[in-house]
């Protein structure tokens, strides 16, 4: 009788378990099984609890990160069971694993050998200003940060920094901890990087976000969205109307409602581009040209642009006409026109329009061209009613 006959499959169990046990070990060969302080870990997050979330580190001991170095500029989790997430090693106390998120503001050590090679922030209080930049204490030790390097925008006014505290990176540490060099930029630099992500996985083009005004150029007007994410609103975008210059239509400190018209990544920098003319309600207000300025409909509008060939002539916001030269040229009242500048008051009447292509041509009241004929159609029950209209009539012949 074999032993098959005997056990039944309970053989076959035993050789899997084996099987099993050997997979195992060897995919042990493969983990690393010891860490140190400073090193890298790109995990899984395993758990995630209200004060401490479990990060794997690729070795048997599983590593804890804080949940709110999780967290984003809205202080709600970003991050989900099974992400994976880089992190540096602060700290290995009694077997347990202490872990921060890279460039965190939440990381911290009480070595500065330790935060230079690992590269955590530290804070630092700004204590005078020098040569080519700024004094910063530091634990006890002063270090220098470049005037390039304590803002991510151009400094205008070095002595609104002395006296306050910020995180800095370090990037330069002697053997002895002399010669220390540090940077705000970087941390700022690492918190745009990772807030611009947040900011593209929560928002789609089309979306109506909330901001406001930071600052004013020709070409257009500068929206803060978050904190560090901002956006362009051009100048061709601020309003249905033709704008010459942003401080027509807004102003630095003003919120406003925008449109998120398209994100990109642009030499490795987020580029946002918005409107504010298509979050408002009312829309293009071409749509509604034909109804409420019909051929033969006098209005009075302001010259916003004056050419050789006419004038530009804007009867209602975000629509605009033009006045040909040819219209006036001959009529009696010609130096009143030829005098307009932009500004001016003007009464037109509607000549033509041309919808698709969002032009509307203008003429002299009272002297523009009749386009009635174009509404009427010359088919064969169009003649007969021109021919039953002609029987009506008493011709004689010779």
């Amino acid at each position: 009788m074999s032993k098959k006959d005997i056990f039944g499959d309970d053989i076959n169990e035993t050789k899997d378990f084996a099987s099993f046990e050997e997979l195992f070990a060897q995919s042990e060969k493969g983990m690393k099984t010891k860490l140190s302080v400073g090193d890298q870990v790109h995990g899984e997050i395993l758990s995630i609890g209200k004060e401490e979330a479990f990060v794997a580190t690729g070795t048997p001991t599983d590593g804890m990160i804080l949940t709110k170095d999780l967290l984003d500029e809205n202080k709600e989790v970003k991050y989900k069971v099974g992400d994976y997430i880089d992190c540096v090693v602060t700290s290995i106390k009694g077997g347990e694993v202490r872990l921060a998120k890279k460039g965190s503001m939440n990381a911290s050590t009480d070595s500065l050998e330790d935060a230079f090679d690992m590269e955590l922030p530290v804070e630092g209080r700004v204590t005078e200003t020098c040569n080519g930049g700024f004094r910063v204490s530091i634990q006890g030790k002063t270090a220098f940060c470049p005037i390039s390097q304590i803002d991510s925008r151009f400094v205008q006014d070095a002595n609104e920094y002395v006296g306050k505290k910020f995180d800095f990176m370090i990037t330069q540490l002697d053997p002895k901890g002399r010669n220390i060099v540090v940077s705000r930029r970087k941390v700022l630099d690492l918190q745009k990087a990772e807030n611009e992500g947040t900011f593209m996985l929560k928002h789609q083009p089309g979306a109506l976000l909330e901001g406001k005004i930071v600052r004013l150029e020709k070409f257009g007007a500068f929206v803060e969205l978050e904190a560090g994410i901002e956006g362009l609103i051009h100048v061709s975008e601020l309003s249905w109307s033709r704008v010459h210059d942003p401080k027509e239509v807004v102003m630095a400190g003003q919120p406003v409602t925008v449109k998120l018209i398209k994100m990109e990544e642009v030499d490795g920098r987020l580029k946002i581009s918005l409107s504010l003319k298509q979050a408002d309600g009312a829309g293009n207000p071409w749509m509604t040209v034909p109804q409420k300025f019909p051929v033969g409909t006098v209005v009075q509008g302001k010259v916003e642009k004056k050419e050789t060939y006419g004038l530009f002539v804007n009867i209602a916001p975000g629509v605009t006409g033009l006045l040909p030269r040819s219209k006036w040229r001959d009529s009696v009242d010609a130096a009143q026109y030829e005098n307009k500048k932009r500004g001016d008051d003007v009464t037109v009447q509607v000549d033509q329009i041309m919808f698709e292509e969002k032009k509307i041509s203008l003429a002299l009241p009272g002297e523009a061209e009749d386009h009635s004929w174009k509404s009427h159609s010359t088919t064969s029950s169009g003649l007969g009613a021109m021919a039953e209209a002609l029987k009506g009539l008493n011709i004689k012949k010779n």
